[in-house]
């Protein structure tokens, strides 16, 4: 087996991302405000899978969604599970929409 699979990933602790966005001296009310959202919106994101929160989140960061909730991007097998928020799945859809039979 993989020593990669063999690794246990572990999703960062709330108070872990908390800290190191005041570290980077910005709050997580900032971030979601800077998004256009309400101010306790974003913390969804710490208790539940929100693709677009997390993105907003780890860009706030700098780096990828997958470091910080590894339990969200990987399957059992370690392997990277395909996610993107809504509105770029919208978009597609919108952007190629169904063939009429």
């Amino acid at each position: 087996m993989n020593e990669v699979n063999q690794m246990v990933k572990i999703d960062w602790h709330s108070a872990d991302i908390i800290a190191r966005l005041h570290k980077r001296g910005t709050t997580m009310a900032a971030v979601s405000r800077a998004a256009g959202l309400n101010s306790s919106t974003l913390g969804n994101a710490l208790i539940r899978p929100w693709p677009k929160g997390e993105q907003l989140i780890a860009d706030a960061l700098g780096g990828p969604a997958y470091e910080i909730w590894p339990s969200r991007y990987f399957d059992e097998q370690g392997r990277l599970i395909p996610r993107a928020p809504r509105s770029q799945l919208r978009h597609t859809q919108e952007k190629y929409p169904p063939a009429d039979k």
